[in-house]
This record gives structure tokens, C-alpha cells and sequence, in this order.
């Protein structure tokens, strides 16, 4: 916003000799900083509504998640999932509030972790971070540990994800975002001092490696250490589907993740009110906004036609929970370049990030990996490939824009812009690889040690909502159900009958 302020005596020389001059003058400079000081006010309003919008979408996709586990789980642990997702939320909240929020944001600091901000003292700070930017960067969070969740489903103790879930919001994922994301941060592309990593600093606008590996990074060795489900490879290692019970969850969830998504990358802009400064006077930030969202929707669109047909050619039909996968999978490799790549570009992204998803479903049935959800392969596989595709397709000017104040910044390589934006972009996969095996994958193999990692072979057949919660979500009967249920415990249809007498019987079956 210009600046509206002014001194009187400016003004002087302009009032001449006409009486009360000075007065004169100091009148109208008031005014002037009056108005002045009611735009700063009204562009921190809208700002902050925008962010608090962007956090309030975010949050909702705690919804699709569990919508999504739920769909993608037997029937006999609905409850199980669903009680696992609002545990994310709550445990992270109280984690993120105490710890995560500073290790991850709590400047001044170093390059590795942040030290200001331990449940929020000294809040909202002259550096502007206020209550909005804490809520956004919650929800954050808790998408992290809700695609870990997803990974260990189905086997897993309560109690584990309790201490995961605080552990992976309150320490792992803050550590990387602060690397990444904060003012201070070793590697990112925001770094204040103007000595980014490799010139450049690691793109990841809203986070395909900061949220989306870290989550599936971590739920691959939880999975890992955990193994597959019973029944889901037979004696000679050959893969048996164990379907989720509801496909309509499934299709619920993903759509409610795909409206939360306009606020998890356009929202990561922070603010709206904001001018480039070009020649147009209608292109500013909003406009990147809105282009960020046309990103985001190519990718997933594309992504989601590519696994219709690719699977329609892999195994022979069209598949409604693959090709709901296959959106997601392009969402969360779009999250990173989102802002800086052209339409088409995206397009691209979401092509590819549909054949990782598959080939990294293939290669898990090859190793007997069990990942109810796809998450680990999703994830993690579609965010790194987002990761390099940035470093392949960011465009110049949209770097610029969002990321200012270095005019010789390095782009994407395709775009014509060297290396050096790839090179950080794989360090950036590296090293967040790394951390997050080595934090998470000795905390799950401690809890497994402990025995309190997986539940038992009993009361995972018969499922954790009956052994574990009190009852069933609702009376339904599993395909693949082998426990010891009574034959009629489950939900009736009612099918045609040749018997046209009123007392025939409705036939008992499975749904």
C-alpha cells in the first residue's frame, strides 16, 4: 500500500502566505494519516479473514480424512478410524499449542529449530505473527498426522496413536516446516538473510514434502514395523484384497478434501491484499490466488482421468476408490509448485503423479507392503515427485513474485532456469526422508517392542469396534469377515422372490 503520510511542513510551500498557513497544513496532514491508518487497519482485517477462511478449509479436511479411513477400512473398525482421526486433531491441538508452534515458527532462532513462542507467550509478536497464522499452521499439522494414520489402520493400538500423534505434531513435523518455511530456516526459499541454499532455497509452497511426506514417510514405517494385516497375503506372498466396506465414504471424502485443498494451497499466500506492482492494474496477489487454485484443480482432474483409464488397462475396469486415490495423488504433488508453475504445466504434474501412484502400489504388493489407505505410496511417492517437478517447471516471474527480493533467483530447469532449483529440491527429499526415519521409525519400533503397537491376532479378526470400543458403528458384515460373529449379525436386503405368498422370508446377506 503507498504511503499516505505527510508532514505540514510539505505542505507549506504549497499554502503559500494565506493566513492560519501552518494550521492549515496540520489539519490536512491528520486526515491524511487518519485515512492512512483506517487502510492499514482494513488490509490486516482482510488479510486476517482470509487466513482464518484458509485455516477454517484446512480444518475441514480433517473430515475428508475421516470420511476417506473410514470408506477405505472394514466395517468392523469404523469406529476404531474415526475415533483415530478426532484423536489427531485434539492430541495435536495441545502438542502444537505447547510445542510444535515454536519449534516450527519460533523466531529468532537457527537454522535447525525455532525457541520463541512455547504455548503461545508473548502473542501475537511484532513480527506479525498472530492467532490466524497459529490456527492455519495448526491444521497443517494435523493433516500430517491424519496420513499417517491412515497407513497403520486396521491393527493398530489406541494408545499408539495417541503418543505418535503428539509426537509427530509436537516435534518431527515442526522441526522440518521451521527448516523449510520459516524466516530462518536453513533451506527454504523465504530465507531472510538472502543466502538461500544453492541460490535458490527448496520450493515447497504448501507443503508436498513439509506435510505430505513427512505423513506418508512416517506411516511407512510405522506399517513397516507393524506388518500387513492378517489375510491380506496368502502363504505363497500373492496379494488379497481386504476392501474397504464403503465406496459412497470414500467418493464423500475425497470431495471434501478437494474443497478443503483451495484453502491448503491458495491459502498458504497468507495475505490477499497485496500489489506486484505490474503495469495491470487488476494482477496483484489475488490473481496468483486464483491461478493456484486453477493449479491445483488441473492436477488432481488429470491425475484422477489418468488412473481411470491406466487401471482400466492394468486390471480391466473402472474402479471408483482408485481413481479417488488417483486425485488425491495429484493434489499432493501439485501442493508444492502450485503457485509457481503455468496451467499446463500442472496438467503434467498430475499425469505423472498418477503412474507413481500406481507403480508404487505395484512395487508395494511385490515387497508384501500393507498400507490400507495408500497413504505411504500417495504421499509420500506423489510428494516427492512434486518436489522435483518444481525444480523442473517453475516459471520465473511466478518465483519472483512469490518469492521476492532476489532478481537472479534460480528457476524451473525446463523453464530455462539451470539446476540449482532442482539440486535443493532433491536435498529437500533427502533430508526430510531422513529425519522422519530417523524420529519416527525408532518410536514405532520402541512401541512394538513394548507390545504396545499392535493389537492382537484375536481381537484384530473379530475388529477393534467390537473388542475395543464398546460395539459396532452399525450392523453390517464384512466380505471378508472370518470372526465369530453369528451368521445373521449384519445388515439385510431385501431381494426378489418367486414366492408370492406374504409370509415369505427376506433373505439374510452379506452387503
Amino acid at each position: 500500500m503507498a504511503d499516505m503520510s505527510c508532514s505540514a511542513a510539505d505542505l507549506l510551500p504549497l499554502l503559500g502566505a494565506a493566513p492560519n498557513a501552518t494550521l492549515t497544513a496540520a489539519f490536512i496532514c491528520s486526515r491524511f494519516d487518519a485515512v492512512s491508518a483506517k487502510l492499514s487497519d482494513a488490509t490486516y482485517a482482510i488479510d486476517n479473514t482470509y487466513l482464518l477462511f484458509s485455516a477454517y478449509l484446512v480444518f475441514a479436511m480433517q473430515l475428508g480424512f475421516a470420511m476417506l479411513c473410514a470408506g477405505s477400512v472394514r466395517a468392523k473398525n469404523t469406529m476404531n478410524i474415526m475415533l483415530t482421526n478426532v484423536l489427531d486433531a485434539a492430541a495435536g491441538g495441545l502438542s502444537y499449542y505447547l510445542f510444535g508452534y515454536a519449534f516450527a515458527f519460533g523466531g529468532p532462532s537457527n537454522g535447525f529449530i525455532g525457541k520463541h513462542f512455547f504455548g503461545l507467550s508473548d502473542f501475537p509478536s511484532a513480527a506479525g505473527f498472530d492467532y490466524s497464522f497459529f490456527l492455519y499452521q495448526w491444521a497443517f499439522a494435523i493433516a500430517a498426522a491424519g496420513i499417517t494414520s491412515g497407513s497403520i489402520a486396521e491393527r493398530t493400538q489406541f494408545v499408539a496413536y495417541l503418543i505418535y500423534s503428539t509426537f509427530l505434531t509436537g516435534f518431527v513435523y515442526p522441526v522440518v516446516s521451521h527448516w523449510f518455511w520459516a524466516s530462518d530456516g536453513w533451506a527454504g526459499a523465504a530465507k531472510a538473510d538472502g543466502n538461500p541454499l544453492f541460490g535458490s532455497g527448496a520450493i515447497d509452497f504448501a507443503g508436498s514434502g513439509v506435510v505430505h511426506m513427512v505423513g506418508g514417510i512416517a506411516g511407512l514405517w510405522g506399517a513397516l514395523i507393524e506388518g500387513p494385516r492378517i489375510g491380506r497375503f496368502d502363504k505363497t506372498g500373492r496379494s488379497v484384497a481386504l476392501r474397504g466396506h464403503s465406496a459412497s465414504l470414500v467418493v464423500l471424502g475425497t470431495f471434501l478434501l478437494w474443497f478443503g485443498w483451495y484453502g491448503f494451497n491458495p491459502g498458504s499466500f497468507l495475505t490477499i491484499l497485496k500489489s506486484y506492482g505490474s503495469d495491470k492494474a487488476f494482477y496483484g496477489q489475488w490473481s496468483a490466488i486464483g491461478r493456484t487454485a486453477v493449479t491445483t484443480t488441473l492436477a488432481g482432474s488429470t491425475a484422477a482421468l489418468t488412473t481411470l483409464f491406466g487401471k482400466r488397462l492394468l486390471v480391466g475396469h473402472w474402479n471408483v476408490t482408485d481413481v479417488c486415490n488417483g486425485l488425491l495423488g495429484g493434489f499432493a504433488a501439485i501442493t508444492s509448485g502450485c503457485s509457481v508453475v503455468e496451467p499446463w504445466a500442472a496438467i503434467v504434474c498430475g499425469f505423472v503423479a498418477a503412474w507413481v501412484l500406481m507403480g508404487f502400489n505395484k512395487l508395494a504388493d511385490k515387497l508384501e507392503y500393507d498400507d490400507p489407505l495408500e497413504a505411504a505410496q500417495l504421499h509420500g511417492g506423489c510428494g516427492a515427485w512434486g518436489l522435483l517437478f518444481t525444480g523442473l517447471f517453475a516459471k520465473k516471474s511466478y518465483v519472483n513474485e512469490v518469492y521476492p527480493g532476489l532478481p537472479d533467483r534460480p528457476y524451473g530447469l525446463f523453464m530455462g532456469g539451470g539446476g540449482k532449483l532442482l539440486a535443493a529440491q532433491i536435498v529437500q527429499i533427502l533430508v526430510v526422508a531422513g529425519w522422519v526415519t530417523a524420529t519416527m521409525a525408532p518410536l514405532f519400533y520402541g512401541l512394538h517392542k513394548m507390545g504396545l503397537l499392535r493389537v492382537s491376532a484375536k481381537d484384530e479378526m473379530a475388529g477393534m469396534d467390537m473388542t475395543r470400543h464398546g460395539g459396532m458403528a452399525y450392523l453390517y458384515h464384512d466380505e471378508d469377515d472370518n470372526s465369530n460373529l453369528p451368521t445373521n449379525f449384519g445388515a439385510n436386503r431385501v431381494e426378489p422372490s418367486n414366492n408370492s405368498t406374504p409370509e415369505h422370508q427376506h433373505q439374510g446377506g452379506r452387503v
